[in-house]
């Protein structure tokens, strides 16, 4: 039997800022300490999405994405589950997509 490979995307949207510094645009999103630079606003906010992409692949494969979110900060926000709004529009923010695959053939229940 053929393994059956899915493909999975989980998006998230997290607060940036972008300023100009002389000839860039510098976009940081300071509840991960991660910033990106590009020679437009769109640029910059391209290559810091790209960044976190990168950091948060990076802490899931070694392990430590739960430590990362908490040591930030992060924390389960239930009631925000069906009601997901921008109440807070004080900054802009940015969407990260996070591309996962899952190997049915060799995954097992992740719950008890």
């Amino acid at each position: 039997m053929a393994r059956k490979m899915i493909s999975i995307r989980f998006s998230m949207s997290l607060p940036a800022v972008v300023t100009k510094k002389e000839k860039w645009y510098l976009a940081e999103c300071s509840i991960l300490d991660i910033s990106s630079q590009g020679s437009t606003e769109d640029e910059a906010k391209k290559q810091l999405s790209e960044a976190i992409a990168v950091f948060l692949i990076s802490c899931h494969e070694r392990g430590t994405l739960d430590t990362v979110l908490k040591n930030c900060g992060f924390t389960p926000d239930l009631s925000g589950i069906k009601n997901y709004d921008k109440a807070n529009d004080l900054e802009d923010y940015v969407n990260v997509g996070l591309p996962f695959v899952i190997d049915m053939g060799t995954s097992h229940k992740c719950h008890a």
